[in-house]
């Protein structure tokens, strides 16, 4: 709730500090006292346009500053919004300040709990603090928007709309899933035809690993052939001629092995020497022989390897890849194959899901619909019944609950709820603020917030003039729904009616008082806090006027008597 409001450089407020109180509580005075000016700086602290009109100018005064405290529960709405934006809210047991200056420019700083703040977060954070509901100010319930979650907070049905939410959440998912699926499906699908052509090309090729160095290593022998045989046959010829190697190391054996019997095993370490290089030798001639073999093989193999070589790089550049890439890519070719195969299934499955999560969605939602209808019944039968006590006999209300089309089905499930009202009986039922008059229209208002008042958010209600053009027994009617009101939240009334400021449980004045000096006088407003004795000349001078009588003062002390009998 509203704590205190402090007021400074406000058009005739030079300094004005207020401090409310729960329950309800109301501001009398005379027409333009400046009671309307207590709404507009409210107005500023919680984020509204800057009027220019409203600043106190000259350089004495400088710049406006209008700051608003509020008590609020640990989970209420504007914490939320406060750690949304990145701000600290308040601590436990601390109060929610809003805080605006005004320059003598008409530029504006905020503050949410001295935390810098632009006017749109302060608006959005008053929005869930306080609501203004007159004839001229902004109607929440008039607003098509809310109906809906007005509707739900009445029937009680968070839980149940929580439900079509998470149901709503889990039928896009799914639907998602499936739609990305069947686009990857589509796809791939185009692209299948190429891809099963390539694999055939792939696997008719006969692809390995590491070919291509082999083959050019291949093709550079092979180019070579002649010089290469020639070199073999050198060495060869060195090798296995008369004064070769192998001859060599066997003659040198020989001489050796014919002394051993007076050697006594010096040559020992030479023979096994000799025999290790002649096996040596011989295997060294072997490669040799095999490698000419190779070369005198296949007259035509160069011409092959050359074939190959070259088809297997066509290849590769055919599919903008290293050749040494290609038994990968045709891994990857293969799996994008088997994909498209399990491609059916999968999408088969995605479908199910998705039924399966529209099903469950439209179950919730038609579950959350019948609610709403039972919940509207109860809602117009019980603001119906406020409405005759508010001189609006002929009026009727009534909470249209309507399915939407598809395309419209949403997290709040598959309705529209509208609050629609007719003020005489042959006319047909419209929008609230369409069909009511600014009085009639405060009344309706009333009506709902009292009807409501269990489950309103906004701590905080401040009806300016919700009286205007009514008096006697409806006044009286008007009092008691809104002390009743003030029994479930804070309620502050701007009110003339004499009847509507007995019932209230706190009475502040709002009068003109001008100040004389040298350089002559100034006007000022004043608010003054009433106790009984000067809230019972209040009263008596709204019900005389000018000349506040002793009937007058008598029937204020009855309709304050009436209060508390």
């Amino acid at each position: 709730m509203l704590l205190t409001l402090s007021i400074r450089n406000v058009v005739l407020i030079e300094r004005l500090d207020l401090t409310f109180r729960p329950g309800l509580c109301v501001l009398t005075g005379e027409t333009g006292a400046g009671k309307s000016i207590l709404l507009d700086a409210l107005g500023l602290a919680l984020g509204a346009r800057v009027d220019p009109a409203l600043i106190r100018g000259g350089p004495v005064e400088g710049a406006a500053a209008v700051s608003a405290a509020f008590e609020i529960p640990p989970h209420h709405d504007a914490i939320s919004v406060i750690e949304d934006h990145g701000l600290a809210p308040p601590g436990d047991g601390e109060p929610l300040i809003l805080r605006r200056t005004v320059g003598t420019d008409g530029r504006s700083r905020g503050f949410v709990n001295e935390q810098p703040a632009n006017a749109q977060l302060l608006r959005t954070i008053g929005e869930t603090l306080v609501e203004i509901v007159g004839q001229f100010a902004s109607h929440d319930l008039a607003e098509k928007a809310i109906h809906r979650s007005v509707l739900d907070r009445y029937g009680g049905l968070e839980e149940d709309r929580g439900r079509v939410s998470g149901a709503w959440r889990a039928w896009r998912s799914a639907g998602k899933a499936l739609a990305e699926a069947r686009a990857e499906a589509e796809a791939a699908a185009r692209e299948e035809e190429s891809l099963r052509h390539a694999m055939e090309e792939f696997d008719t090729f006969g692809l390995q690993e590491g070919e291509e160095e082999s083959l050019a290593t291949a093709r550079h022998r092979l180019r070579h052939a002649e010089r290469l045989g020639e070199t073999l046959s050198e060495a060869l010829a060195e090798m296995t001629g008369a004064k070769g190697v192998e001859p060599g190391l066997a003659r040198a054996h020989r001489v050796l092995a014919r002394r051993t019997d007076i050697a006594g095993g010096m040559f020992d370490d030479a023979l096994e020497a000799l025999d290790r290089a002649a096996a040596e030798a011989a295997e060294a001639r072997t490669a040799i022989e095999q490698c000419v073999g190779e070369l005198q093989a296949d007259p035509g193999r160069l011409d092959s390897v050359e074939e190959r070589l070259f088809a297997l790089r066509a290849l590769a550049r055919k599919h903008s890849v290293a050749p040494d890439a290609l038994p990968r890519l045709r891994e990857e070719t293969a799996l994008r194959l088997a994909a498209i195969e399990r491609a059916e299934s999968s999408l088969s499955d995605l479908r199910a899901r998705t039924e399966r999560a529209r099903a469950e969605y439209e179950s919730a939602a038609a579950a959350l619909a019948a609610a709403r209808n039972a919940a509207a019944k109860r809602l117009d039968k019980a603001v119906n019944a406020e409405l005759k006590p508010l001189r609006l006999g002929s009026a009727r209300f009534e909470t249209a609950v309507e399915s939407l089309d598809v395309g419209d089905w949403g997290p709040d499930g598959t309705d529209r709820v509208t609050f629609v009202a007719s003020t005489n009986p042959d006319t047909p039922a419209g929008p609230i603020s369409r069909i009511a008059s600014g009085g009639e229209l405060s009344r309706f208002m009333l009506a709902l917030k009292v009807v409501l008042a269990g489950a309103s958010p906004v701590p905080t209600l401040v009806f300016d003039e919700v009286d205007a053009g009514i008096g006697g027994a409806t006044s009286t009617a008007v009092g008691q729904r809104l002390r009743r009101l003030g029994e479930a939240l804070q309620v502050l009334v701007v009110t003339h009616s004499p009847q509507v400021a007995a019932l209230g449980g706190a009475h502040w004045r709002v009068r003109k008082h001008e100040m004389r000096d040298q350089g002559g006088h100034e006007t000022r407003t004043v608010v003054d806090e009433l106790d009984r004795d000067t809230r019972r000349e209040e009263i008596a001078r709204m019900l005389a006027g000018i000349t506040v009588t002793d009937e007058a003062r008598a029937a204020a002390e009855s309709l304050i008597a009436g209060e508390v009998s």
